[in-house]
């Protein structure tokens, strides 16, 4: 899973703080546990809608948007020689054989 941007981050924790000041306000909670429940639940929810966001970022990239791994292309004019070590990175870094 991907980490979430700072912007999600922002999202995600005003989301924490504006359910939980509208629970407590609506509820008129005052016990310690029904705080805490309330509490809870906002950030709950506040994980809830940076998953989401996270989510949704990465659907809205679209797939093939990341850096795939290049291969190396052979040079179809240069003659093959089979002895030539074979490099997947490509000639251009080719390493001695460690013994």
């Amino acid at each position: 899973m991907p980490r979430p941007s700072a912007a999600q981050v922002c999202l995600g924790s005003f989301t924490v703080v504006a359910t939980a000041v509208a629970l407590l306000a609506v509820s008129g909670a005052e016990g310690v546990l029904a705080v805490a429940v309330l509490v809870a639940v906002a950030l709950a929810l506040g994980t809830v809608v940076t998953v989401l966001s996270l989510s949704s970022a990465s659907a809205a990239a679209g797939p093939g948007t990341a850096e795939a791994p290049r291969v190396a292309q052979a040079d179809p004019a240069a003659p093959a020689d089979p002895a030539a070590p074979v490099s997947p990175t490509g000639p251009e870094r080719a390493y001695a054989r460690q013994r």
